[in-house]
């Protein structure tokens, strides 16, 4: 069953919560967060990301990094912009976009569970990604973004945070300059039993939603740390997998491996069905909607897998039956022939870069919670690039120090 402690956060003050708050380091490169934090001294991208105050020359992993972080969190501190709490406490974190509100449990959970797989995960993580965040919450002492965390819906945990929504004050409360709104509380101490017997008891099972280079680099600063009992857990944010939405993560093409369009149709019609007229957004799952040569058409996978937790999702069936035996796409991952667009971006962006010289664009069916949480259940890995979540939690509302 889940374990989850309470712990003393790092909160900003209020009237500064949307000053410190910033999108999470890994969905921007350097001279992006140089552009978000201009004007802005207090941005938390100057702790996450704090080679955008250094020189290009010097490499994002350069020691010098980790040193300005720990330098930059130490200064918001010593201003009185970041305050520990007083007592171990559990907090929610809630989010607004375009009406829909997606609420979660912010506590620490076991390093020892997430090493055990109570604390599921679905994706590989690259090596130097976890060195870079390892050496970051060392140096730093703290972990400065949670990792983004799911469970199966139990009915009393979402008792418990709407009475603490009704009935408590928020930490801070602000809508950022893209919209979303956030919000933050302190569940009263003495509810924190409550909690945790509720989740020992209840919650099997927590799904990494987004962040597993958070919980990698977690899990290894541990054993640098192993009689420090605060690297033995990791910051979280715990969502009712009901409330979360995930977006597309769409695909672009450059060319079509030396196949004409008529070639390549064809043989998209040996694999599925082609639809002539399509919406840019496929209806169901099983189906992908594909721009080509200015218009939008339609495949429908005719072989779908559903008994294969990983086959059968749909950017599987893309990869198995078309990038790579038509187009000669072997690994995405690696392949310059392919790019990622996130659904965020909605599907005039697909459009825009075939009509500017790409060769072909795919808008897929969203991945669902569900099939993540059965592909975390047979201890598999999602393809790249399969799931795009929305809102992004922000760093720096909420730190986990070390001891």
């Amino acid at each position: 069953m889940s374990t989850l402690y309470p712990f003393r956060a790092l909160l900003p003050v209020a009237d500064k919560a949307s000053q410190v708050a910033s999108l999470p380091y890994d969905v921007m490169n350097r001279q992006e967060a140089r552009q978000a934090v201009e004007g802005n001294p207090l941005s938390f991208l100057r702790v996450t990301l704090a080679d955008l105050e250094l020189p290009d020359q010097i490499s994002s992993y350069d020691p010098s990094v980790y040193q300005r972080a720990a330098e930059n969190l130490r200064a918001l501190q010593e201003k009185g912009i970041l305050t520990q709490d007083d007592q171990d406490s559990f907090y929610l974190y809630s989010l607004v976009m375009e009406g829909r509100r997606q609420t979660g449990i912010v506590a620490c959970v076991s390093v020892p569970e997430y090493n055990q797989g109570i604390v599921r995960r679905h994706e590989f993580t690259r090596k130097e990604k976890e060195d870079d965040r390892t050496r970051h919450i060392l140096t730093t002492g703290a972990q400065t973004g949670p990792v983004f965390l799911a469970y199966r819906d139990q009915s009393e945990a979402d008792a418990l945070t709407q009475e603490v929504m009704e009935t408590q004050p928020p930490l801070f409360d602000f809508t950022a300059s893209d919209g979303i709104r956030h919000t933050g509380w302190r569940i009263p101490r003495e509810k924190t039993a409550t909690l945790e017997k509720l989740f020992q008891e209840k919650v099997p099972l927590l799904y990494i939603a987004d962040g597993h280079h958070r919980a990698a680099a977690a899990a290894r600063a541990a054993q640098e740390r192993p009689l420090d009992p605060q690297a033995a857990c990791t910051m979280g944010v715990i969502f009712p997998a009901s409330q979360l939405k995930i977006l597309a993560y769409n695909r672009v093409v450059r060319d079509l491996g030396g196949l004409s369009p008529q070639e390549f149709l064809a043989r998209l019609a040996e694999v599925g069905d082609l639809g002539e007229e399509a919406s840019p957004v496929p209806p169901a799952a099983g189906q992908v909607s594909f721009y080509l040569e200015g218009r939008w058409r339609s495949l429908s996978f005719r072989q779908r897998h559903p008994e294969d937790p990983i086959a059968s999702l749909d950017v599987s069936l893309l990869q198995e039956q078309v990038l790579a035996p038509i187009l000669g796409i072997q690994d995405p991952r690696r392949d310059p022939r392919i790019d990622f667009v996130g659904g965020i971006r909605g599907t005039r962006e697909l459009e825009e870069r075939v009509d500017k010289g790409e060769a072909l664009a795919f808008s897929l069916y969203p991945t669902s919670l569900e099939q993540l949480m059965r592909v975390a259940d047979a201890h598999g890995i999602m393809p790249p690039k399969s799931t795009w979540f929305e809102p992004k939690l922000r760093d720096g509302l909420f730190t986990h120090c070390l001891s």
